[in-house]
């Protein structure tokens, strides 16, 4: 277990035939993303990374569709060759085809500052700003204040950032520091002033509201260098030998925990967990050994490790993580632990989903994507029998499938260090994603009880809310139009900077709407951002909507919306742009059935589309309509 972070244990081993198979990838004319994408989903040490990293760079970009593209730059005080093929190799794993430069040696803030730098030129999406405490202005002297080196270490990185941003659009990844292994006076370095471990808590500490207030983001490479030991994390020879800022043995994790971020950036982390029962909640089977025979229970060793997985799968709830059981048995006998076992942490109100059948796992988490209005992708599926698990990962490769330990202490660990669920910002709308997914399952449960969809809309009683881009909306606004793929016309991405320059420009027209049913808040569904392109034109430039709303025409009330703003400014025509990703065919056919005119089609298959604001006419739907005021600009 001690090697679960330096193996990636949590991945499958890679094909003993790994070299075979990278070579007849390189051999043939044509590159077939699936098969990199099975091989970067697999525990790859350094070298096997760097020889995966080389075929996906003589890969053309046609090659790799399906995957998000996104553009890194590297800024560091270390040697950049290994770790960025590393990130180059580990993307596909995220659905992300990563192109990677890097900085100057050590000429962090030079780069920074300088326009024509390569960082600049290579117009990156994000940049990641990878000093360790060597690269610092760290002049530390025991025993004297150190709010003087604090500050000016916060103000280095501060200018590497707004360098960073005045050349540019790209997101700021911030890493913290992991402290150095020796000290001077033991434990007291901890507390004493101007110790180096007391200096650089005090910047992590600091570093996290500075970030988190710029609209950047944090990498905790503190946080992963105290899991695996300082001792380990730390290598003084490679730092004197090539200037590796940690051990060459960690470029797999590191890799994998900026991936992870990259992969949150664009939208692609998980939001369901489905759950296995027997021997994966409790010990033991429930048909066989009844309620009294399982292990769930304080005071039995292997019982307080389900209970502890219990717990934490409960906090991943808590941020907003949909549950769901799929489990091969009968649907009663499933359900008794939650029922009555009085030890049980988890209840059945916790799951948005219950399956419980003889059908196989595949067809079992189908249907429980179809009934969350979720792509497979978003799933992860736990279970302690590994048949399953490979039947899952060749029928569904969509789904992520953690390997598991046989020892059920270490379920918790390991699940949590798959990070699937990275998150890069936390709303009151995030905690509050399971009972949005929950409520679509007592949705679905009621359409089947109404005999037509008239009634159903109206049996729902919804209220939707209509009103501009906000200061106090904006973090979730930048959340939604950075993670949302399926129902998005164009995919553009924005930071929360433009988010808030189109508040107040009037070259923009911008909407958040909110939904509300008899069985909850559903929150923030849709964004739109119309560009003006003139006094009597305007371009939808995004459109995007939550996918569990699908099907109540919410976006035909939300075009109402548009059209009686659009009139109201003298506007007589909408265009709208559909950009195909691998991720929104969805939408192909979106303004065609809202009665827009096809206009264009070009060669990357994108199309336009052009609406009479005059003579539009837009079937609505039973709902209570609120709108704000939206002031002219």
């Amino acid at each position: 277990m001690d090697n679960l972070f330096r193996d990636l244990s949590w991945l499958t081993r890679p094909p003993a035939d790994f070299e075979s198979l990278c070579r007849s990838l390189k051999s043939e004319p044509g590159y077939r993303v699936a098969e990199i994408r099975a091989l970067a989903s697999t525990a790859l040490d350094e070298n096997q990374l760097l020889r995966l990293a080389k075929i996906i760079q003589t890969t053309g970009k046609d090659d790799l569709d399906g995957l998000a593209p996104f553009r890194l730059g590297y800024i560091s005080n270390g040697t950049p060759d290994f770790i960025l093929a590393a990130f180059i190799a580990t993307a596909p794993r995220y659905g992300i085809a990563l192109e990677c430069v890097s900085s100057g040696y050590d000429q962090a803030v030079q780069d920074a500052l300088n326009p024509e730098s390569s960082i600049h030129r290579f117009a990156p999406d994000g940049v990641l700003i990878a000093l360790d405490w060597r690269g610092l202005p760290l002049r530390s002297i025991p025993g004297q204040d150190s709010e003087g080196t604090v500050e000016e270490i916060l103000r280095h990185l501060q200018t590497i950032c707004k360098g960073i941003k005045a050349n540019g659009k790209a997101t700021c990844i911030v890493q913290n520091f992991a402290a150095p292994v020796h000290r001077a006076l033991g434990s007291f370095d901890r507390i004493l002033p101007g110790a180096p471990h007391q200096v650089l808590d005090r910047v992590n500490i600091a570093l996290g509201e500075v970030v988190r207030a710029a609209g950047d983001i944090m990498l905790d490479v503190a946080g992963l260098a105290e899991i695996v030991g300082l001792a380990n994390w730390h290598s003084a020879s490679e730092w004197n030998l090539a200037k590796l800022p940690f051990a060459q043995a960690f470029v797999p994790l590191y890799a994998d925990y900026v991936c992870r971020t990259i992969a949150a950036i664009r939208g692609r982390s998980r939001r369901c967990l489905v759950l296995d029962l027997d021997n994966t909640l409790w010990g033991g089977v429930i048909g066989d050994d009844g309620l009294g025979g399982i292990h769930v229970a304080q005071g039995d060793a292997t019982g307080e490790a389900y209970l502890d997985f219990q717990r934490y799968i409960l906090s991943l709830r808590q941020a907003g993580i949909v549950l769901a059981v799929s489990s091969k048995n009968e649907d009663e006998t499933a359900r008794l632990p939650f029922r009555q076992h009085p030890e049980m942490l988890l209840r059945e109100e916790h799951f948005a989903v219950f399956q419980a059948n003889w059908n196989d796992k595949p067809t079992n988490l189908k249907a429980i994507a179809t009934e969350l209005s979720l792509g497979l992708e978003s799933l992860v599926f736990v279970d302690d029998d590994p048949v399953e698990r490979e039947l899952v990962r060749k029928t569904l490769p969509q789904v992520a499938v953690p390997e598991m330990p046989s020892d059920p202490a270490l379920y918790t660990r390991t699940l949590s260090a798959a990070g699937y669920f990275e998150a890069i910002s936390f709303s009151s709308e995030d905690s509050s994603r399971a009972s949005y997914y929950e409520g679509n399952a007592r949705r679905a449960s009621l359409q089947k009880q109404v005999s037509d969809l008239e009634s159903y809309f109206v049996s729902l009683e919804m209220e939707i809310w209509f009103q501009p881009f906000d200061a106090t909306s904006r973090a979730r606004i930048t959340q939604l139009i950075n993670k949302s793929n399926q129902f998005n016309l164009t995919t553009r991405r924005y930071t929360e900077a433009e988010v808030a320059h189109m508040e107040s420009s009037p070259r923009f027209f911008t909407m958040q709407v909110r939904l509300k049913d008899i069985f909850g808040d559903n929150g923030m569904i849709s964004i739109v951002i119309c560009r003006v392109v003139s006094e009597q034109e305007w371009e939808l430039d995004t459109w995007l909507m939550s996918c569990r709303v699908l099907g109540r025409r919410v976006e035909n009330m939300v075009l109402k919306e548009i059209l009686a703003h659009a009139a109201e400014r003298g506007v007589r025509q909408l265009r709208g742009i559909y950009s195909p990703t691998e991720r929104n065919k969805l939408v192909k056919d979106h303004y065609a059935n809202l009665g827009f005119s096809l206009q264009a089609e070009h060669g990357d298959g994108s199309t336009e589309w052009l609406l009479s604001v005059a003579s539009a006419t837009v079937e609505a739907a039973p709902m209570v309509v609120h709108s704000a005021s939206f002031a002219a600009r």
